[in-house]
Protein backbone atom coordinates (compact mmCIF):
# COMPACT_ATOMS: atom_id res chain seq x y z
CA UNK A 1 0.00 0.00 0.00
CA UNK A 2 2.82 2.54 0.63
CA UNK A 3 3.93 2.21 -3.01
CA UNK A 4 0.37 2.91 -4.16
CA UNK A 5 0.25 5.97 -1.92
CA UNK A 6 3.56 7.24 -3.33
CA UNK A 7 2.29 6.66 -6.86
CA UNK A 8 -0.86 8.64 -6.08
CA UNK A 9 1.26 11.49 -4.66
CA UNK A 10 3.52 11.46 -7.71
CA UNK A 11 0.52 11.43 -10.03
CA UNK A 12 -0.98 14.37 -8.18
CA UNK A 13 2.26 16.34 -8.54
CA UNK A 14 2.39 15.61 -12.26
CA UNK A 15 -1.25 16.63 -12.77
CA UNK A 16 -0.70 19.86 -10.83
CA UNK A 17 2.36 20.77 -12.89
CA UNK A 18 0.66 19.99 -16.19
CA UNK A 19 -2.47 21.84 -15.08
CA UNK A 20 -0.36 24.89 -14.30
CA UNK A 21 1.25 24.72 -17.74
CA UNK A 22 -2.19 24.51 -19.34
CA UNK A 23 -3.50 27.62 -17.58
CA UNK A 24 -0.34 29.54 -18.51
CA UNK A 25 -1.14 28.65 -22.15
CA UNK A 26 -4.81 29.67 -21.69
CA UNK A 27 -6.02 26.08 -22.20
CA UNK A 28 -8.78 26.42 -19.61
CA UNK A 29 -10.62 23.14 -20.20
CA UNK A 30 -7.40 21.11 -20.01
CA UNK A 31 -6.45 23.05 -16.85
CA UNK A 32 -9.81 22.21 -15.25
CA UNK A 33 -9.43 18.53 -16.12
CA UNK A 34 -5.91 18.33 -14.68
CA UNK A 35 -6.72 20.20 -11.49
CA UNK A 36 -9.94 18.24 -10.92
CA UNK A 37 -8.01 15.03 -11.52
CA UNK A 38 -5.28 16.14 -9.11
CA UNK A 39 -7.93 16.76 -6.47
CA UNK A 40 -9.52 13.35 -7.11
CA UNK A 41 -6.15 11.56 -6.99
CA UNK A 42 -5.22 13.41 -3.80
CA UNK A 43 -8.56 12.41 -2.27
CA UNK A 44 -7.87 8.75 -3.14
CA UNK A 45 -4.43 9.14 -1.62
CA UNK A 46 -5.84 10.50 1.63
CA UNK A 47 -8.37 7.68 1.93
CA UNK A 48 -5.71 5.06 1.16
CA UNK A 49 -3.15 6.64 3.50
CA UNK A 50 -5.53 6.89 6.44
CA UNK A 51 -6.81 3.35 5.91
CA UNK A 52 -3.29 1.94 5.74
CA UNK A 53 -2.07 3.72 8.86
CA UNK A 54 -5.24 2.86 10.76
CA UNK A 55 -4.45 -0.83 10.24
CA UNK A 56 -0.63 -0.75 10.37
CA UNK A 57 0.20 2.19 12.64
CA UNK A 58 3.36 4.20 12.24
CA UNK A 59 6.57 2.96 10.64
CA UNK A 60 9.91 3.77 12.26
CA UNK A 61 12.63 5.41 10.21
CA UNK A 62 15.74 3.22 9.99
CA UNK A 63 18.31 5.86 9.12
CA UNK A 64 21.02 6.87 11.58
CA UNK A 65 23.08 10.02 12.05
CA UNK A 66 22.57 13.25 10.12
CA UNK A 67 20.09 11.68 7.68
CA UNK A 68 17.59 11.45 10.57
CA UNK A 69 17.57 15.25 10.83
CA UNK A 70 17.05 15.55 7.07
CA UNK A 71 14.24 12.97 7.12
CA UNK A 72 12.42 14.52 10.06
CA UNK A 73 12.77 18.03 8.66
CA UNK A 74 11.13 16.87 5.43
CA UNK A 75 8.51 14.81 7.29
CA UNK A 76 7.53 17.59 9.70
CA UNK A 77 7.25 20.25 6.98
CA UNK A 78 5.34 17.77 4.80
CA UNK A 79 2.91 16.90 7.60
CA UNK A 80 2.18 20.50 8.61
CA UNK A 81 1.63 21.62 5.03
CA UNK A 82 -0.44 18.51 4.23
CA UNK A 83 -2.86 19.55 6.97
CA UNK A 84 -3.11 23.02 5.42
CA UNK A 85 -3.58 21.81 1.85
CA UNK A 86 -7.04 20.30 2.26
CA UNK A 87 -8.79 23.55 3.23
CA UNK A 88 -6.67 25.55 0.77
CA UNK A 89 -7.50 23.18 -2.10
CA UNK A 90 -11.20 23.17 -1.18
CA UNK A 91 -11.39 26.97 -1.14
CA UNK A 92 -9.40 27.22 -4.37
CA UNK A 93 -11.66 24.68 -6.09
CA UNK A 94 -14.82 26.30 -4.70
CA UNK A 95 -13.82 29.72 -6.01
CA UNK A 96 -13.13 28.30 -9.46
CA UNK A 97 -16.43 26.43 -9.55
CA UNK A 98 -18.30 29.59 -8.52
CA UNK A 99 -16.58 31.58 -11.26
CA UNK A 100 -14.78 33.85 -8.81
CA UNK A 101 -11.60 33.73 -10.84
CA UNK A 102 -10.10 36.89 -9.35
CA UNK A 103 -10.26 35.31 -5.88
CA UNK A 104 -9.38 31.86 -7.26
CA UNK A 105 -6.10 33.16 -8.72
CA UNK A 106 -5.15 34.91 -5.48
CA UNK A 107 -5.39 31.75 -3.40
CA UNK A 108 -4.17 29.42 -6.16
CA UNK A 109 -0.82 31.28 -6.10
CA UNK A 110 -0.37 29.87 -2.59
CA UNK A 111 -2.17 26.57 -3.00
CA UNK A 112 -0.27 25.31 -6.04
CA UNK A 113 3.31 25.52 -4.72
CA UNK A 114 2.31 24.18 -1.30
CA UNK A 115 0.33 21.32 -2.83
CA UNK A 116 3.23 20.49 -5.15
CA UNK A 117 5.62 20.53 -2.18
CA UNK A 118 3.37 18.17 -0.22
CA UNK A 119 2.98 15.79 -3.15
CA UNK A 120 6.70 15.67 -3.97
CA UNK A 121 7.85 15.39 -0.36
CA UNK A 122 5.33 12.59 0.13
CA UNK A 123 7.20 10.59 -2.50
CA UNK A 124 10.55 11.53 -0.92
CA UNK A 125 9.36 10.39 2.52
CA UNK A 126 8.20 7.10 1.00
CA UNK A 127 11.54 6.51 -0.72
CA UNK A 128 13.53 7.35 2.39
CA UNK A 129 11.33 5.32 4.72
CA UNK A 130 10.79 2.18 2.66
CA UNK A 131 13.75 1.98 0.28
CA UNK A 132 16.77 4.02 1.34
CA UNK A 133 16.54 3.63 5.12
CA UNK A 134 13.97 0.90 5.88
CA UNK A 135 12.79 0.27 9.43
CA UNK A 136 15.21 -1.55 11.69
Amino acid sequence: MPAVNAALNGTSALLLAVGYLFIRRKKITAHKVCMGSAFAVSTLFLISYLTYHYHVGSIHFGGQGAIRAVYFTILISHTILAAAILPLALVTLYRALKGRFDRHVKIARWTLPLWLYVSVTGVIVYLMLYHLYPPL
